[in-house]
């Protein structure tokens, strides 16, 4: 992709699009960095401090669903390369308040195309979830989500997902739009917000907080470190064809309660702490995915096994305690207490 590129990040004071800036901020040093994030509950600011004192970054607080304030971006910083992380994404949250999950992930989507058609963009990446393939079952480990699997959506997060992915190969065909999609398996890694399950376990062991597991804890999830993932991004934008969807795994399949145990052992907590609430509804049982495409037309794949990534994920909470103390204040605690009070 040449030197001196303007890309353009949503979502990235979230999770995966922060590790995404600072991977392009250490790596792409001729590239000019333009971050949009509305700063809604699970981003961070702060999560950027490092990012704002490099001079080639840039911070805008705007909304996906905004079409006159994202407009206005791209006319100000005329972006080479959009990467849309920007969307709402915990399972739980769209079961309890699905519109918000429609609003974001397809209204958003298509405002930022119709942005990138305006003004020309050599690319729009859209960062999708392997959660739009359904999920397989328990007793079948030789079965993987393949690029051409059929679409089989669980809750509202994931037909929302879906949509937005649909959408954008729409905006391929009919419009021309040089678009490419990747569907990642779940990741961890720095920056989490404690919603999801590693970074919640590892708090919630630090505080000798109950870890609410889901029913018996025996679903099924592939792990993919963060940075791995990005890389995988990075590579689908400088190598991808234009038009094709990348699954990026990490052939990393634990179980959620094994997860849970491996944690508590990791943090010298006892297993007592482990307490089963009753099953999210509509609950996938596994996924897993195939990134042999990746793998033979980029050159992708994890080089991050689950062994070392989890010691190196515990790690960094461990330092960013006050990270998480910030994150976990407020409005947070509420929608917690919410959530998981009353599973018992």
């Amino acid at each position: 992709m040449g030197e001196k590129k303007t890309i353009l990040v949503t979502g990235g004071a979230g999770f995966i699009g922060s590790n995404f800036v600072y991977l392009l901020l250490d790596e792409r040093k001729d590239w000019k960095v333009v971050c949009v994030d509305a700063l809604t509950y699970a981003a961070n600011i702060h999560t950027l401090n490092r990012a704002l004192e490099n001079k080639n970054f840039v911070f805008y607080k705007e909304d996906i669903r905004n079409r006159d304030g994202i407009f206005s971006i791209f006319e100000k910083e005329r972006p080479d390369v959009v990467v849309n992380f920007a969307a709402e994404s915990h399972v739980d949250r769209s079961i309890e308040n699905p519109g918000i999950f429609l609003e974001t992930n397809i209204i958003g989507t298509q405002t930022m195309m119709d942005a990138c058609r305006k003004y020309g963009v050599e690319r729009f990446h859209q960062v999708g979830t392997d959660e739009v393939y359904g999920d397989l079952p328990l007793d079948r480990p030789d079965l993987f989500f393949h690029e051409d699997t059929p679409i089989h959506t669980s809750s509202p997060y994931s037909t929302s997902k879906a949509s937005a992915d649909l959408l954008t190969l729409a905006y391929h065909r009919t419009y021309g739009l040089p678009v490419t999609i990747s569907r990642c398996s779940n990741n961890y890694g720095p920056y989490q917000f404690p919603e999801k399950l590693i970074p919640l376990m590892i708090n919630n062991v630090l505080h000798d907080k109950p870890l609410p597991v889901y029913g018996k804890g025996l679903k099924v999830r592939d792990w993919l470190y963060v940075k791995d993932h990005c890389y995988g991004i990075l590579a689908i934008l400088e190598k991808g064809r234009v038009g094709e969807v990348y699954n990026l795994g990490g052939h990393n399949e634990k179980a959620n309660i094994e997860i849970v145990k491996i944690i508590l052992k990791e943090l010298g907590k006892s297993e007592s702490l482990i307490t089963h609430v009753s099953d999210r509804k509509g609950h996938d049982q596994r996924y897993a995915i195939d990134p042999s495409k990746a793998n033979k037309e980029l050159g992708w794949g994890p080089t991050t096994m689950f062994k070392d990534g989890i010691k190196l994920t515990i790690d960094w909470y461990l330092k960013h305690q006050d990270w998480m103390a910030e994150c976990t204040s407020g409005e947070y605690t509420k929608y917690y207490e919410e959530m998981y009070g009353n599973r018992k």
